[in-house]
């Protein structure tokens, strides 16, 4: 697993109109190729009527997975460059559609590989990016008389309290970068005079909009 790596924020769409044409860029998450093909799929069954729905995307934590179509425009002038605009905002797990309706104006290779390119930077803009870290959660297991003390720190503390579950004894679940987890557990075991019982949970990943 990454210990962190971007993505596009979710779900999303944005239109240009770019002489006469209407180019609308929808952008999704994907971790699988078998989910880039259906989103892709979806986005041709929703726009049947339009003139081209070209497709990129990027997958794998090495980005084990690229593809780009033209559907129908001339090679290389769509898929490649939206693929282009992925891997330069060093995206991954992102699949993005551009649906074409041509408005009658012809834009020449130029012209098309801008505006696709266009299309998918101005629509990452609008739909948004996000950081994705990686963090363990670890679970602190303390007697109550302690739950003030701990929680007042915490909040202070450049950590993230996840949440607190009342037990036999009450267990801090706090979010912390892979790296400082060692530092963490000498924090929190000073901080209790040795009292605590630290354990580790699940590895999952924060988000934060950049």
């Amino acid at each position: 697993m990454l210990p962190n790596y971007l993505t596009v924020k979710g779900l999303g769409t944005h239109e240009l109109i770019i002489q006469k044409s209407r180019f609308i860029a929808t952008f999704s998450r994907a971790t699988t190729e078998e989910e880039a093909q259906h989103f892709i799929d979806s986005k041709k069954k929703e726009h049947w009527n339009a003139n081209h729905n070209c497709s990129a995307y990027l997958i794998g934590e090495r980005d084990e997975i690229q593809k780009a179509n033209d559907d129908g425009e001339p090679s290389g002038t769509a898929g490649v460059p939206m693929l282009e605009v992925l891997k330069k905002r060093n995206l991954k797990d992102t699949v993005v559609v551009v649906t074409r309706y041509f408005g009658g104006i012809k834009l020449g290779a130029g012209g098309l590989i801008r505006a696709y390119g266009s299309a998918v930077s101005e629509g990452l803009n609008e739909v948004g990016i996000v950081e994705r870290r990686l963090m363990q959660v670890v679970h602190t297991e303390v007697d109550y008389h302690w739950l003030g003390k701990l929680e007042n720190e915490l909040r202070q503390s450049p950590y993230i309290l996840k949440e607190i579950s009342y037990l036999e004894q009450v267990d801090v679940q706090t979010y912390v970068e892979v790296a400082q987890v060692d530092a963490f557990s000498e924090w929190m075991t000073n901080l209790t005079n040795g009292q605590a019982t630290i354990r580790h949970g699940e590895m999952e990943y924060l988000e934060q909009e950049i």
